[in-house]
């Protein structure tokens, strides 16, 4: 204790200033803790006297319950073995009768072998918790006793009952008589073991409810002696240290207000006299200013868009829980034979992959002004839309997102061999399947209590979702809602492609493929758009002969088109089963 208080006086020696130490009242936090130290210990001392009582009802008061049934149904076998006797003496034999009771006799010394068990086990269980003290040894003795008890003089009594039920089968009485009075005597003679057993047993739990007495008077006095301690020792470290507490916020205070000016690295200087209040004060500032802006667009911006993070901290009124409606555009974006890439890959590998493939894509969406909202396993999803871009754009830079992320895709196969290390590796599996939708969504902090994500959601994000999926059907790269097409403007060049009805929807939607920017398409390129669209009014109108003429046309002009090799196949197959009569052209896509 005095090696205790000289170290305390030491490391609080140089910091005592008797002027200002009245004027801490923080110092009660250090009596808190001491206190807190000393209600841990007690609980420490009730949990383990707790443990003994534990121990005491589950393990002792049970092992000698057991017992105790193994003497009555000993004396319960001895009354059913007489009666069995008497049945079989009967002129007639009660051969009904004794065979109900030769059941209850087998059972009752079945039931016997259990309570055997179950008691030998509970000793066994107390013997080897070491975290309770017990005596063992007795513990010991009794359980050897009890399974010599069990093998050997059992042992003997069940020959001898053998024997006798041997003699009441041949019905010589006069044996079964002689056996009936040895059978006696050895059940008398176990069941004299069995209660001396039970007595020895009461002896060691009347000891282990002496030790529980014991522990709990030791348990008060630790904690009383502990709470004196403990105020002693706070109050000591309470005049001790009190100084240079005081000296500490001053010194606070100064960094506090360089922080606040941008000085990370100057040293303080120590001005001010009313510490507490200007602590206050410059830690207000600091926490405004510095760290909830600063700190947050540096480290989340990783992780969030920054714009996000930029509008979450400018304008709290993004984070409204109940969101807003607003008209956004909405892309998905997969990576086409990342299934089959990953299964050949070392995690390593698949990490430089999927990082720099989220790099290429995530670039154009940014540079157009998108938010990424999320990546999901190889996916990407990303949306344009009020507060970040004017309604009047956003279409279009989603559309030109798009191109941008598709021009890429080259760049990603050209790449993938040199980040794996592996040359001639052949990638051409490896493309984008895009899906863009333009509506009315749900924009704002959605989420729970604990953790919240700026998102959109609503039938756009399901549709553009579906169009990502759908991309699968038609062997294309990108398809586009109709509302996306009539607010991009002339600045892209389109291709409709189908009227089709997703899963989950009923109303049919027209569907569009993002050619190119407007004026760099070839020549091939329109001409293939414009045989595609002459077989696509055939195909609406029934003329199933001028649809498959345009579509082979235009297959000759571009071979391997998506959309035409998979139109071909369904208008051979209509040709040969006719819709319906109110078939309005729509094809549905159930998965």
């Amino acid at each position: 204790m005095l090696s205790l208080f000289q170290n305390l006086r030491k490391f609080s020696g140089s910091m005592i200033k008797h002027s200002i130490r009245r004027r801490i009242v923080a110092i009660a936090a250090g009596l808190i803790i001491l206190m807190m130290a000393t209600s841990v210990l007690s609980m420490m001392m009730v949990g383990r006297l707790g443990h003994l009582l534990d121990e005491l009802t589950a393990r002792y008061n049970p092992a000698n319950e057991h017992l105790t049934r193994v003497h009555i149904l000993s004396l319960e076998r001895a009354l059913t073995l007489r009666r069995m006797v008497i049945a079989k003496m009967q002129e007639p034999p009660d051969e009904m009768g004794y065979k109900a009771r030769k059941q209850q006799y087998d059972a009752k010394g079945a039931e016997a072998e259990r309570e055997v068990q179950a008691a030998r086990e509970l000793i066994n269980a107390i013997i080897a918790d070491t975290n309770t003290p017990s005596d063992n040894a007795a513990l010991a003795r009794i359980e050897s006793r009890i399974d010599s008890l069990m093998s050997d003089g059992r042992s003997l009594l069940l020959q001898e009952t053998g024997e006798l039920l041997s003699f009441l089968d041949a019905r010589d009485f006069a044996g079964a008589r002689d056996r009936l009075s040895r059978v006696d005597a050895l059940r008398d003679e176990l069941n004299q073991k069995i209660d001396a057993l039970r007595q020895e047993m009461l002896k060691v739990s009347h000891g282990a409810i002496a030790t529980i007495r014991m522990e709990q008077s030791r348990a008060v006095l630790i904690s009383a002696i502990a709470t004196l301690l403990a105020a002693v020792i706070g109050l000591i470290f309470a005049n001790l240290v009190s100084g240079g507490i005081i000296r500490s916020v001053r010194q606070l205070l100064e960094g506090t207000r360089a922080v606040e000016a941008g000085h990370l690295d100057q040293p303080i200087d120590i001005t001010t006299r009313d510490e507490i209040g200007e602590l206050a004060a410059a830690f207000n500032r600091m926490v405004v200013q510095l760290r909830d802006n600063q700190r947050v667009r540096e480290t989340f911006g990783k992780y969030i868009d920054p714009r996000v993070v930029e509008g979450l901290i400018d304008r709290p009124n993004l984070t409204a829980a109940e969101g807003q409606r607003r008209l956004m555009t909405v892309l998905f974006c997969d990576l086409k034979g990342f299934t089959t890439l990953s299964e050949g890959l070392v995690p390593q590998g698949l990490v430089k992959i999927m990082n720099r493939y989220f790099s290429l894509m995530s670039e154009p969406i940014r540079t157009n002004r998108g938010i990424i909202d999320k990546y999901i396993g190889d996916g990407i999803m990303a949306y344009w839309g009020p507060p970040f871009v004017d309604e009047a754009d956003h279409e279009r830079l989603a559309c030109l997102a798009t191109l941008e992320m598709i021009e890429r895709i080259e760049t990603l196969r050209r790449e993938i061999p040199d980040l794996l290390g592996v040359r001639g590796t052949p990638m051409e599996k490896c493309d984008l399947r895009i899906g863009v939708a333009t509506g009315e969504a749900l924009v704002g902090s959605i989420g729970s209590d604990l953790m919240m994500s700026y998102t959109v959601m609503g039938d756009a994000v399901n549709l553009a979702s579906r169009l990502e999926g759908a991309n699968r059907v038609y062997g294309t790269r990108n398809l586009v809602s109709e509302r996306t097409v009539a607010a991009a403007g002339t600045a892209i060049e389109f291709r409709e492609v189908d009227r089709i009805i997703v899963a989950g929807q009923t109303r049919p939607e027209v569907v569009f493929e993002v050619l190119g920017r407007n004026g760099e398409l070839t020549p091939e390129l329109l001409a293939s758009r414009d045989l595609y669209q002459e077989g696509l009014v055939a195909y609406r109108e029934r003329r199933w002969d001028d649809a498959l003429r345009a579509l082979k046309a235009l297959l000759d002009v571009m071979p391997g088109d998506g959309p035409s090799l998979g139109l071909l196949v369904r208008i051979e197959s209509l040709k040969a089963n006719p819709p319906s009569a109110d078939w309005d052209g729509s094809w549905r896509i159930e998965k």
